[in-house]
This record gives C-alpha cells, sequence and structure tokens, in this order.
C-alpha cells in the first residue's frame, strides 16, 4: 500500500471553471413569452373588435326591411337611409338621385297610392347596386 502512495498522478485534470448562462436562457425565455403573449392578446382583441357589426351593415339591414305597405313613410325612410350609401361612388350617387326623384310623389301629398313597380324597381336595384 505504501507503494501507491508514493507514485504521482498525472492522469487526473484540474477542476475546468464552468461558465454558468441559466439567468440568460431564463431571461430570453421570459422575454420571448410575453411577445408571444403580447401578440396572442393583441390578435384576439383585433379579431373581436371586427366582430361587431358596422354602422354601414345595420343601416343596410335597415334599408332592406323597409315596409312598402304605408308608401308616404317607407319614401321618407328610404330617402333618409339611402343617403348613407350615397358617397360610395358615382354610380350608386346616380342611382339615390334618380330614386329620390321617384319618391317625391309619395311624400308631400297628404294620400298616396302604393309605390308602383317602377319604382320597386329602381329601390331593389339600389339595394343591389349597394357595397356592405
Amino acid at each position: 500500500m505504501s507503494q501507491m502512495v508514493d507514485i504521482p498522478v498525472n492522469d487526473i485534470a484540474p477542476l475546468v471553471e464552468v461558465h454558468d448562462y441559466s439567468i440568460y436562457l431564463f431571461g430570453g425565455s421570459i422575454a420571448m413569452s410575453i411577445v408571444v403573449m403580447l401578440s396572442f392578446i393583441l390578435f384576439v382583441l383585433k379579431k373581436w373588435r371586427n366582430r361587431r357589426t358596422s354602422e354601414r351593415k345595420l343601416a343596410y339591414k335597415a334599408f332592406e326591411s323597409i315596409n312598402l305597405s304605408d308608401p308616404k313613410h317607407a319614401a321618407y325612410r328610404i330617402s333618409e337611409l339611402g343617403r348613407v350609401f350615397v358617397h360610395d361612388n358615382e354610380r350608386t350617387e346616380r342611382a339615390y338621385h334618380n330614386l329620390f326623384e321617384r319618391l317625391e310623389p309619395y311624400k308631400y301629398a297628404p294620400k298616396v297610392e302604393p309605390i308602383d313597380q317602377e319604382t320597386l324597381g329602381y329601390y331593389h336595384l339600389y339595394l343591389e347596386i349597394i357595397d356592405v
């Protein structure tokens, strides 16, 4: 046993310093998770905001569901709601003015007849032209 104690040990290397990068990895993972969470929240908020119906869609639904059995009230309502879509393009503006001129006799008389087929045709044409 005494012979082994005297032998020099050359095979064992000295301790090596190990660099610790765990704090940088932790900070990077936290930063990445914050970026992912914020982008997810912004995505959900954007989808939620676009989910609501716009004022144009509501006006179009009201315009489309006008009760044509009361011609005087219908003429006023068509003229009022039609103004929302007038400035979309030149074609809608011309169609609105044609429809507006056709509705004039139904507005200002105390007692009016039912809306004629030609005016109803202009009304349905205007509904088809509108882009919602």
